[in-house]
């Protein structure tokens, strides 16, 4: 049976709140019509009304131009509950916990770096280490596990990977407070002792890109992007750590529903009390995947960094890699946002989706507090990824949050199915002028840009509905992927 949907305004549509039983608040999907008729051939919709059942929830299940199906919430979802009545779901987070993106911009052009371009590429693919079950160059041991576990980002620069002014432009400086590593499980260690540094497979990706396209002016300035310079994107979370600290406390969450007398239409949103033990402990362990993936992006920035001074014979300072800024997109948060005309404390799961706060949000490095935070959307190897802004109209209307992709339309498998027998490699070189690396045998078919909505429309949708506003489109040049 299809969900009942209202057609709000040209971008905006509402599951009300007796669309199935349960129901505490509606549900906001953020969409034209053509996102829309993609969107319904999934279960996103129904997942976006089962959010709605979760005790505590506050205002409004919301849902991106980029949802898909997830496990539990969508992906693409954003839900608020209260830390007094409310619960903390893993299925609202997601398995790559802190899957996220980090930008860097140089003062190299187009014209200075493609005619090495494959030198780069190739260089970039022979460092940075890639693919399922890929081992880093960092070895955590028994001894120092623990600590980027607690200082995220701060420990690489400490070990000698990166620039302290590095963790001024990430989000919550790449680190966020309150990780409990005694939290994390046995086999979560083990499975995270030799991935600190890698890329991962799947989605990820480290991208060389040219700003073809500036929005905005002045806040292009502000980040220090211009026509024709080169960039990279660099998108990785906390790989088989935040699986398995996802995997564990699902587990211990659906055992506890019966404890809290939880009824839910889907087990996936497994769920406890934010003031229960189960709760704590998850957080805890959250937290610590989240700085394990803050880490492991400021580890590549750094390789990366090494590769282009290779490359160029010029150090990264000369030539001005610096962050543009770092975000999570798989993270639930203790955020103060306004409900009613009152203020409130908030546990915010942002599941796909990428926190925008507005100009002049306390939260901002100081150098962004005039134009919002930066907002990095990635597209797909063929196409475009962008940079947007956070604005007011985020924080009144989605907690502060925006999309955070392309969104995929084909699952992995369907998208091998409808690759085989071409070559998505050399597709992309003649086409897209896009020269790219993969150590997976499907993984380019997997990810061929087919397999996703076109980013341009996603971001444009959240431009015209006033939740977030386009700065600058990046154009992929060359890729590597695991």
């Amino acid at each position: 049976m299809a969900i009942p949907i209202e057609r709000v305004d040209e971008y905006r549509w509402r599951i009300p709140p007796d669309a199935k039983p349960g129901m505490r608040v509606p549900a906001i999907i953020f969409a034209d019509e053509k996102l829309m008729d993609q969107i319904r051939h999934d279960l996103s919709l129904e997942q976006a009304a089962n959010s709605t059942t979760l005790p505590g929830i506050v205002k409004a299940a919301y849902a991106m131009p980029d949802i898909h199906q997830g496990y539990g919430l969508p992906i693409g979802a954003v839900v608020a509950t209260d830390p007094e009545t409310g619960v903390v779901t893993p299925g609202g987070v997601g398995y790559d916990i802190n899957c996220g993106v980090r930008l860097l911009r140089t003062e190299l052009t187009r014209t200075e770096v493609l005619p090495r371009l494959k030198e780069l590429v190739n260089g970039l693919f022979a460092t940075i280490p890639a693919g399922v079950g890929t081992q880093g160059k960092v070895r955590l041991t028994r001894e120092n596990a623990r600590k980027p576990l607690e200082q995220g980002a701060r420990w690489a620069v400490e070990q000698g990977m990166g620039e302290p002014e590095d963790l001024i432009t990430a989000e919550a400086s790449g680190c966020i407070a309150g990780a409990d590593p005694d939290a994390v499980s046995p086999k979560a260690y083990e499975r995270g002792r030799a991935q600190l540094g890698t890329l991962g497979s799947g989605n990820h990706f480290l991208e060389v890109q040219i700003v073809e396209t500036i929005y905005d002016e002045q806040a292009a300035s502000v980040l220090g992007l211009f026509p024709g310079q080169v960039t990279v994107m660099i998108h990785s979370g906390s790989r088989g750590f935040g699986h398995q600290v996802c995997t564990d406390y699902l587990a211990t969450m659906e055992r506890a529903l019966k404890k809290y007398a939880i009824q839910l239409p889907d087990r996936q949103l497994a769920c406890t009390p934010i003031r229960s033990e189960e709760a704590s402990a998850y957080l805890g362990a959250m937290r610590a995947a989240a700085n394990y993936a803050w880490t492991n992006r400021q580890c590549l920035t750094h390789w990366t960094r090494e590769v282009f001074q290779q490359v160029f014979h010029k150090s990264p300072r000369d030539l001005g890699m610096w962050v543009v800024y770092d975000v999570a997109h798989n993270i639930a948060k203790l955020e103060e946002h306004e409900v009613d005309g009152k203020k409130m404390s908030l546990l915010v799961h942002r599941k796909g989706a990428t926190r925008a706060f507005p100009p002049g949000h306390p939260e901002l490095p100081a150098r962004y507090r005039s134009i919002g935070q930066p907002v990095l959307v990635p597209g797909d190897m063929g196409r475009a990824s962008f940079v947007l802004v956070g604005t007011h109209g985020a924080m009144q209307e989605t907690f502060g949050s925006t999309c955070h992709g392309a969104g995929r339309v084909m699952s992995r498998a369907a998208a091998i199915r409808a690759a085989k027998g071409r070559a998505i490699e050399r597709e992309l070189e003649d086409t897209h002028g896009v020269y790219v690396r993969a150590t997976g045998r499907d993984s380019l078919k997997e990810e061929m840009p087919e397999a996703y909505k076109n980013v341009q429309d996603v971001v444009t949708v959240c431009h015209n509905a006033g939740i977030s506003k386009m700065v600058a489109k990046l154009k992929p040049i060359g890729c590597i992927k695991g």
